[in-house]
């Protein structure tokens, strides 16, 4: 049910943000493409809510005028790398992301000058610099199926999260090069605080995103993209689980599958890291005004998004 944001004086916002954002999609012809990562509100507006490879796959083929991104930046390159002739918005520039920042383009071209041989398979959580110096882009649904593809005798550097590199790994067999980041959210999960949280709900299953650190996945009854977790919660008989990835996703979880209990994993020190910083900088609020005065908008430069180009068409190619 959408709840309503009310007018305040001070703010000069429409008593109902709900309609207001309705009516600018007509007006603009634009289309909202959430992640499953943002505030409920905002999962509730969106004409397309999804994981990165599903968001990637609707903003390749919208006839909208108007992309407005609710999620974090390089989601949104990744949109107007896609449609350079479009008006793509970001209700927050700040919404940057702590694994796309681990790798500065500047650093991963000399790192990968070291391997001149191997192919360059990057996350899409990275940068449009970086994806422009990659071959293929991959996301958490469909990196063990691109890697799959790919020929044995061939070497892969694998950019930039090195825990969905080693689960990657796992899966396929393969020895792959793996740059050094990691996703701040996804490494506060504490294996102790699981655990002892198991002890407690013993029926429930624990379910975990990749990127999560080998030692949570241990644990974990099932291993899969945000996409994968709300499908596999809506299809098993299992009644109760304990969700190790950012919490956001569970505002889907409950709405798929009302009867079931989903617990949020707890992350070290009892704090609240599992919630993304950058994702919450968005804001139903933001995402209207974003509409209403046609900024925050994305701009890349025109040789960095043709250079990007090539391995998310690629990727979208191979993920078919």
């Amino acid at each position: 049910m959408f709840t309503t944001a009310v007018k305040s004086k001070s703010n000069g916002l429409p008593r109902d943000l709900f309609t207001a954002v309705e009516e600018l999609k007509k007006e603009l012809n634009a289309v909202v493409l959430a992640h499953y990562y943002q505030e409920g509100d905002i999962q509730d507006v969106a004409d397309y809510l999804g994981d990165s490879l599903g968001l990637s796959q609707q903003a390749a083929k919208t006839d909208a005028d108007v992309i407005v991104f609710a999620g974090v930046h390089f989601m949104a390159e990744t949109a107007k790398i896609l449609n350079p002739d479009k008006l793509v918005l970001l209700p927050d520039l700040e919404a940057g992301c702590s694994l796309a920042e681990s790798c500065p383009p500047q650093e991963f071209a000399k790192f990968k000058e070291k391997y001149p041989d191997h192919l360059v398979v990057s996350y899409i959580n990275c940068t449009a610099e970086i994806k422009a110096m990659s071959d293929i882009i991959c996301t958490s649904s469909n990196a063990v199926k691109i890697i799959n593809q790919i020929p044995e005798n061939k070497g892969i550097i694998f950019a930039p999260d090195r825990n969905l590199g080693r689960y990657v790994m796992q899966q396929t067999g393969r020895d792959l090069v793996l740059w050094q980041g990691s996703c701040i959210v996804h490494e506060t999960f504490s294996e102790k605080a699981i655990v002892q949280l198991k002890t407690t709900h013993p029926q429930a299953e624990i379910i975990a995103h990749p990127e999560c650190e080998e030692p949570v996945l241990r644990h974990a009854n099932y291993i899969g993209s945000t996409t994968a977790l709300l499908k596999y919660c809506q299809e098993t008989s299992q009644q109760e689980f304990i969700v190790a990835t950012e919490p956001g996703i569970i505002h889907q979880m409950q709405k798929v599958a009302p009867e079931k209990t989903f617990i949020p994993a707890p992350a070290m020190n009892n704090c609240a890291c599992n919630e993304c910083p950058y994702m919450r900088l968005n804001t139903l609020e933001k995402l209207y005004l974003a509409m209403k005065h046609r900024q925050p908008e994305v701009y890349l430069p025109e040789d960095i998004r043709v250079a990007a180009l090539k391995p998310i068409q690629k990727m979208l190619e191979m993920s078919y």
